[in-house]
């Protein structure tokens, strides 16, 4: 063990690093922390008396640190997020991005529906054809037409309900 502290820091920054994240220090305050690490085994080395391993002393270091760091965020009435909030924006700016996001997700969930059915849905609820004719122009009975709108009503809803544009008991109409 050398008593340089240059050397000392040089030797064991990674581990000190290492020590704190594994001790729950979140990652954008680990530079920070590791710093203010680093600075207490400067300030202490020359009272290290070598009675255990220096690794063992620099992690109870670390250990002790790190609880601060953590009681410090338990008082603090900040909570730290990942990214910042977004800016508001204008209702037609927030409406339209809405109406892009369903329309987005409107496209995959007719993607995965089956020919015939996504031919349906999207004649009568798309280009508002009427029953007759969506039938005639896909080579059914309006029966079976209703019936294979109805199905794909129901697989476009729970689409939009999985991805939370739409409320559970929201019919479909009311958000197209």
């Amino acid at each position: 063990m050398s008593a340089d502290p240059a050397a000392t820091v040089r030797e064991h920054a990674a581990f000190v690093w290492r020590a704190l994240r594994h001790l729950g220090v979140p990652a954008d305050q680990l530079e920070d922390v590791s710093q203010e690490v680093l600075i207490i085994i400067c300030r202490n080395l020359a009272a290290f008396r070598g009675e255990s391993a220096i690794t063992t002393w620099i992690y109870g270091i670390c250990r002790n640190v790190a609880a601060d760091v953590r009681r410090r965020q338990a008082r603090s009435r900040e909570q730290p997020y990942e990214r910042p909030p977004e800016l508001s924006t204008g209702e037609a700016q927030t409406a339209q991005l809405q109406r892009s996001e369903l329309l987005t997700h409107l496209n995959k969930a007719l993607q995965a529906l089956p020919e015939a059915t996504r031919m349906v849905f999207v004649l009568f609820e798309i280009e508002c054809l009427p029953m007759n004719e969506v039938a005639a122009a896909t080579g059914c009975t309006a029966s079976t037409a209703y019936s294979r709108l109805y199905a794909a009503r129901e697989q476009v809803r729970r689409g939009l309900l999985r991805v939370g544009l739409i409320e559970r008991d929201q019919e479909l109409a009311e958000v197209m």
